[in-house]
């Protein structure tokens, strides 16, 4: 991380003339590309860092062709040599699901909504004008390879984790049918390929797109039902419907006649399947088979939100196989697989978490189980050997900061949630009061506080429960930093 940071830097006073002021990592996203804000004279940038060099020079390109053009992209500013670190403009930090999840389906939000369909249309329209394909990270044109690609996906990474026995040709003859259908369409321009609200950043009202390093040619339909069905998201179906007859309104603008709506939307449905099964897969392989909480937490709201798509649309294709399986993984007892325990006001387990000094000895557990999880965090780079951070403590964001981005605790604590949310599923479902965990360092000041703080966090969030967190060696730390 420290030679990554150099890089940056160097790189940084190459375009910028001066040093930067302040450096942070901002939080991992699905992608192996990691973000940094950098601070300088009052302006910020963002800087990345990627080894997959294909996917930089792929972004770079696409963002300095629509940049020509007038559409709401980042600037890039510098990039290094072997193409592994650039720098571009910084356009906020607030996305459009940020705004939605704050203040709701509101009028305000609705016309972001707007906005954002509105500068799509530009983007796919416009901005494939002129756009050299040969830039694509993968293929060239969404058509029926790509299609079945996302398909199989969904089989491999989703499906077949399920162990539900089906036909596998009669599957895959469904999926050739889907295949073909669907890439019979002559709405195709730039596809943006992950076209969703976490993806649009909010300024001053306006609205700025990122992460569109995927893109490739392909039909319309597939990116106004990325936004549009995005589980987290949960739009109403009103609002699905409004959204959908504005953005085919605002591509009519674009194109010399306007599209046939009837033939628009019915392979429109088509292609929300398609993205609606791709995020399965996704969620499925980061979640189910790298252990990513987030995405393993959205698996249900992605099942219900194909169950209401399954119930209320049709894909205008029959697909006999294929609509048997999906009839069968949206029923409940699926997704409660993936649904954590919730505790309620009637749920009688305490889980108290604690940190403490492997100097004064580990806390007693003074339930009647007694024991509990022990985690020793001094395998972790203590920040206590570091002046800045020698009178604050693991709760203080400096402390936080230095931990995620320069040590391997992210790795830790995943790997004790991992252990830890067995037994607490466990202790919900059998009505069991107590289970303690506890998390050591040398001085019990950094380490320790901050595992034990995010694991209590974790906790609540996950589960509903309740949680007791005890830092045991914090009248230390006061007269420590007193004197």
């Amino acid at each position: 991380m420290e030679n990554t940071i150099k890089h940056i830097q160097e790189l940084f006073e190459t375009f910028a003339g001066q040093p930067f002021d302040q450096i942070s990592k901002l939080p991992e996203s699905g992608s192996d590309r990691t973000y940094f804000r950098i601070h300088s004279n009052e302006a910020t940038y963002i800087a990345t860092h990627n080894l997959n060099i294909k996917e930089n020079k792929t972004f770079i390109n696409f963002s300095r062709h629509f940049k020509e053009r007038g559409l709401p992209v980042p600037q890039v500013l510098a990039v290094n040599d072997d193409c592994t670190i650039y720098i571009q403009e910084d356009l906020g930090s607030r996305s459009l699901l940020n705004e939605l999840e704050e203040y709701g389906q509101n009028d305000v939000v609705y016309s972001l909504f707007c906005k954002s369909l509105k500068q799509l249309a530009q983007i796919q329209i416009n901005g494939h004008k002129g756009l050299d394909y040969n830039w694509c990270l993968t293929a060239k044109e969404f058509g029926r390879q790509a299609i079945m690609s996302d398909l199989l996906y969904f089989k491999y990474y989703f499906l077949d984790t399920l162990k539900l026995p089906y036909d596998k040709q009669a599957l895959l003859d469904d999926f050739d049918a889907l295949s073909t259908y669907l890439t019979k369409t002559e709405y195709k321009y730039f596809m943006f390929r992950d076209f969703q609200s976490r993806n649009i950043i909010v300024n001053n009202n306006e609205v700025f797109f990122i992460d569109y390093q995927g893109g490739m040619q392909g039909a319309l339909q597939y990116d106004v039902a990325s936004l549009l069905w995005q589980a987290k998201a949960g739009l109403s179906d009103e609002w699905k419907s409004s959204l959908l007859e504005f953005y085919m309104g605002s591509i009519d603008e674009l194109l010399e006649s306007p599209v046939n709506r009837p033939l628009f939307i019915n392979q429109y449905n088509g292609y929300v399947l398609i993205r609606l099964l791709q995020v399965l897969g996704a969620y499925g392989f980061r979640g189910l088979f790298e252990r990513k909480a987030h995405f393993l937490a959205s698996i249900p709201l992605a099942l219900n939100n194909l169950k209401w798509f399954l119930e209320h649309k049709q894909a205008g294709i029959a697909l006999p196989e294929f609509d048997r399986i999906l009839g069968i993984i949206v029923q409940d007892e699926i997704a409660n697989r993936f649904a954590p325990p919730q505790a309620n006001e009637n749920t009688p387990l305490i889980v108290k978490v604690k940190s403490f000094s492997y100097k004064k000895g580990i806390p007693e557990d003074s339930s009647s189980n007694g024991g509990g999880f022990v985690f020793d965090c001094r395998g972790i780079l203590n920040p206590g050997r570091f002046d800045a951070y020698k009178t604050i403590t693991g709760k203080d964001k400096p402390v936080s900061d230095f931990l995620e981005q320069q040590t391997k605790m992210n790795l830790f604590l995943n790997s004790a949630f991992d252990m830890v949310d067995i037994s607490v599923e466990d202790y919900i479902n059998r009505g069991f009061s107590s289970i303690a965990i506890n998390f050591g360092c040398t001085g019990g000041q950094h380490r320790s506080v901050y595992a034990a703080e995010q694991t209590a966090r974790h906790l609540k969030n996950k589960y509903k429960v309740k949680v007791e967190l005890e830092h045991t060696n914090q009248q230390n730390w006061v007269k420590e930093i007193k004197q």
